[in-house]
């Protein structure tokens, strides 16, 4: 029992991991985004909208994100319990 427990944290983790990568990605690149376009909009309304519409993606998905690893972690037993017999009922196959 130990052993799942262990490899049910250890994919908890790594997807724990990759999840923070991919919203630290996503705010390195709508930033770059945003500071490389900004002098080729001369209106300043249109500015506020981009800057607005900017923010407004990076705040619901690092939102998201972190409700979707919140609910991981409550559930992780049974939705890497669910992989990990899965995982080697396909290594008893081969």
């Amino acid at each position: 029992m130990s052993d799942l427990n262990s490899r049910i944290e250890a994919m908890y983790q790594a997807d724990r991991r990759g999840a923070w990568f991919f919203v630290a990605a996503l705010w390195v690149v709508i930033l770059f985004v945003l500071i490389m376009s900004w002098p080729h909009i001369p209106d300043q309304g249109v500015r506020t909208v981009v800057v607005i519409a900017a923010a407004a993606v990076l705040i619901f998905n690092t939102a998201s994100m972190a409700a979707m690893l919140r609910h991981y972690a409550e559930d992780k037993r049974f939705i890497y319990g669910l992989d990990i017999q899965h995982l080697d009922a396909t290594k008893k196959e081969l």
